[in-house]
Parts: C-alpha cells; sequence; structure tokens
C-alpha cells in the first residue's frame, strides 16, 4: 500500500467511522429511553445488531468508488478496523458526556430498581447470586464517567477487529 493509497483508506475510513458513530449514539439514546419505553430497547437493539451490514455496505463503497472495485482482504480488513476505530472514539466522547453532565445517576437508578423488584429478587435468590449482584452494583456505583467510556471503547475496538475480518473477507473482490 503506497503512502497515498493508506491516506485514501483513512480518509474514507473516518467518514463512515463518523456515520458509524451517529448510528452508535442514536442506538445508545434509545437504550437510555428503552429503561422507560421496551420500544425504544428493541430500536437500540436493532440498531447494534444492523452495525456489520452498514459497514460491509459502506466497504463495499470505498471498494467501488475509491479503489474502482478490487479490494484485498487485509485492506478491506483495514478499513473496517478503522472504521471501528473511529467510531468508537467518537462514540465514548459522547458516552463521557452523557455519564459526566446528563446521567446524575438515572441508569444506576433504574438498574437498582429493576433489581430491587420482587420478580428480579426471586430469580437472584434462585441462582443465589445476592452477593455478586451486590458487588456489582457497588463497583458500577463507583465508576466515573471516564470509565464508563474508556470500557466500551474497548470493547467496540476489539468488536471492530473481530467483525472486520469476516466483513472483509465477504466484500473483498480481485481482478477479474
Amino acid at each position: 500500500m503506497t503512502p497515498a493509497e493508506y491516506i485514501q483508506l483513512k480518509a474514507f475510513a473516518r467518514v463512515d467511522g463518523a456515520l458509524l458513530a451517529v448510528l452508535w449514539v442514536i442506538s445508545f439514546a434509545c437504550y437510555v429511553a428503552g429503561i422507560a419505553n421496551p420500544v425504544f430497547s428493541m430500536a437500540a437493539m436493532g440498531l447494534m445488531i444492523v452495525t456489520p451490514f452498514f459497514v460491509g455496505q459502506r466497504l463495499g463503497k470505498f471498494r467501488d468508488v475509491g479503489r474502482d472495485g478490487i479490494i484485498s482482504l487485509r485492506r478491506g480488513w483495514a478499513y473496517a478496523i478503522f472504521v471501528f476505530f473511529y467510531a468508537a472514539i467518537l462514540l465514548a466522547i459522547a458516552q463521557y458526556v452523557y455519564f459526566a453532565y446528563i446521567d446524575q445517576g438515572y441508569l444506576m437508578f433504574s438498574f437498582s430498581r429493576a433489581l430491587s423488584s420482587p420478580e428480579a429478587k426471586q430469580v437472584i435468590e434462585q441462582y443465589g447470586m445476592q452477593q455478586a449482584m451486590k458487588e456489582s452494583m457497588e463497583m458500577m456505583g463507583q465508576m466515573r464517567p471516564i470509565d464508563y467510556a474508556l470500557n466500551v471503547l474497548t470493547v467496540n475496538i476489539v468488536m471492530g477487529i473481530i467483525l472486520g475480518l469476516p466483513i472483509a473477507a465477504f466484500m473483498q473482490r480481485h481482478k477479474a
């Protein structure tokens, strides 16, 4: 890959990473809204499931427009990793802003309320997980906004590395 091709790959990946970040931010907003309304939970899940198809579609566009219909597995994988990387950074920033300035303990309160319901208590007791749930809630309560953002950043980058390979394998094209 020449330096110009590398610059081109990163430029396309930045734009597509920003588009994926918009998709993820909307999904996160639906997740938060889904605590009060299950329809939004379904929308959040649907948007997350769409992620690999969205990246595949954008990789196909990069292949066809930027690479004249030809892309190797390695270049496609690099592109997908960059797209996930850029999107993960933007989502982490958005989540940091949410947890630092908007949330004010809403998610913790919601989780605590859900786990305090009689049904949840019964299930937790049946599986003998009272102590584990208590420790988990205490740990979540001690996390700072940056901790949440960095955890999501790490998960999304790893997800990009893993999902990028089959996406790239499916979208690769060689000279005819």
